[in-house]
């Protein structure tokens, strides 16, 4: 009688931290404009979600991720950058200055989100699931500096993680493969 109930204990909270347990599409987000909206609305869709900003090293990448939206958008491609000021303050503007800026300077037509914290106590829920599902070097999850990217299935599941360094063009191979064309 003791072990069964034991089993069922194990059982039950088993079930229940698989119902707990995110997902991607239970996210929600602000794009730059304000309005909110659900990771669900990208559900079927090849993601890459990047955390970006204005005024750092890196910043010339926006051409090279608009260059894959345009090339892929039809196809079920969107990517989903997200501004952030956590490292060396290098995304100062507010979020109407941001949005001008990746307009006028990239041609930028993929969403952007309102900015947020990718690393600490105070990270995006979004982001903090993020780390978890693909972890960094090492195993780290902090996120090392802009412009890191996160590819997703059309499932929703979070394959990789590429660093800073990494260009668009180099992920576009995959990006094809799950996009099956």
């Amino acid at each position: 009688m003791k072990n069964y109930f034991f089993t069922l204990l194990f059982i039950t909270i088993t079930l229940h931290a698989g119902h707990t347990m995110k997902k991607l599409y239970d996210f929600n987000a602000t794009l730059i404009t304000g309005q909110k909206v659900s990771m669900e609305d990208y559900k079927g869709k090849v993601l890459l979600i990047v955390n970006v900003a204005s005024e750092c090293t890196f910043t010339p990448q926006y051409k090279g991720l608009e260059t894959l939206y345009k090339k892929y958008r039809a196809s079920g491609f969107e990517i989903l950058a997200f501004p952030s000021n956590q490292f060396a303050h290098q995304e100062p503007k507010n979020e109407k200055e941001i949005q001008k800026f990746c307009s006028v300077k990239y041609g930028v037509t993929f969403d952007l989100f309102e900015k947020i914290k990718v690393n600490g106590k105070h990270a995006d829920p979004l982001y903090k699931f993020l780390k978890k599902k693909a972890t960094g070097f090492l195993g780290t999850q902090s996120i090392k500096w802009n412009f890191t990217k996160f590819l997703v299935d059309k499932e929703g599941n979070i394959l990789k993680r590429y660093g800073s360094t990494t260009k668009p063009k180099k992920i576009e191979k995959e990006i094809k493969l799950l996009l099956s064309i």
